[in-house]
């Protein structure tokens, strides 16, 4: 099962930019960007981050605001703050270099069990267990025989992936992206291509009769949400460069008055009152925003934090 698997990958793998050669700073930049967010997203943001702050040292010292401007619209900001402190944090106790341990990984701002892992492995050439999504479904698929994995990671599945991990470190490594891989592009969670998966005669879901899940997964909501309305309101601040006055993002007339350098404003502000937010609604997505330190309110009105 393990050559099989890996055959298919060395032949089919994407030639995405974090792979072969990538820094171990660009590597631990992909696995917080792609946490909740799709490849074709992710791909040209981190190319122009990793052309702009190539390094830890060069992202420490960014502005918060041009951090949040440059994370454009990749979705939960707060992330993006979060590897701001991890750069900081890897300059100040680690010289400028990311460190090469799980445990020196997962003591780093906004970087989680999986993330710790991911990097040690991939940057590192360690031997970790790496569990995500995709590597849950086809454990679940290709071991288990059900066709999704429990709704929240177990203990049993963490110990099965231990258990399929190959005990030399560089097939560990390979392993687990192969894994992944063949999870992202063949065994997807709807629609799966059974048919191009290299193990599918080892497949216990197939040997079961493809049985449905126990459960429907729940999407994320997104119309109507605080996060869309969350999310507009970052969309004027980004492009701000002063500080947005409350009346623009309450009153419609005012921002369709806009001229000059606040002419920019139009746009985002337009998408913002096409969403028809209700008072209380717009004020929890303000005062989220500000306690989360992605905006910063004065006298003069909102912005992004300095």
């Amino acid at each position: 099962m393990y050559q099989k698997i890996k055959a298919w990958f060395l032949h089919e793998a994407r030639d995405l930019p974090w792979r072969g050669g990538c820094s171990a700073w660009g590597i631990l930049v992909s696995e917080i960007m792609l946490q909740q967010t799709p490849v074709v997203r992710v791909q040209p943001v981190w190319e122009e981050w990793l052309q702009r702050w190539p390094a830890p040292a060069d992202f420490a010292a960014a502005p918060a605001a041009d951090v949040l401007r440059a994370w454009g619209r990749l979705g939960y900001p707060r992330r993006a703050l979060r590897l701001h402190a991890a750069a900081q944090q890897i300059v100040d106790q680690h010289g400028g270099a990311v460190p090469d341990t799980y445990e020196e990984l997962l003591a780093l701002p906004g970087v989680g069990t999986y993330t710790a892992a991911a990097v040690a492995a991939f940057a590192f050439g360690r031997r970790t267990t790496v569990v995500d999504t995709n590597i849950r479904r086809v454990h679940a698929r290709l071991v288990i025989g059900q066709a999704l994995p429990a709704p929240a990671l177990t203990a049993a599945e963490m110990a099965l992936a231990t258990e399929l991990l190959p005990l030399d470190t560089n097939e560990s490594v390979l392993w687990n992206a192969a894994v992944m891989e063949l999870g992202a592009l063949v065994c997807t969670a709807r629609s799966p291509k059974c048919d191009s998966c290299p193990v599918m005669e080892n497949c216990a879901w197939i040997a079961a009769g493809q049985p449905e899940p126990t459960y429907i997964p729940k999407g994320q909501p997104w119309a109507g949400t605080d996060r869309q309305v969350r999310g507009a309101v970052m969309a004027v601040l980004r492009a701000a460069r002063s500080p947005v006055h409350a009346d623009l993002l309450w009153n419609v007339e005012a921002a369709q008055t806009q001229s000059g350098p606040m002419a920019q404003l139009a746009p985002p502000l337009s998408k913002l009152h096409e969403l028809n937010t209700h008072a209380p609604q717009l004020e929890r997505a303000l005062a989220g925003l500000v306690a989360d330190g992605l905006a910063q309110l004065s006298d003069a009105g909102y912005q992004l934090p300095a």
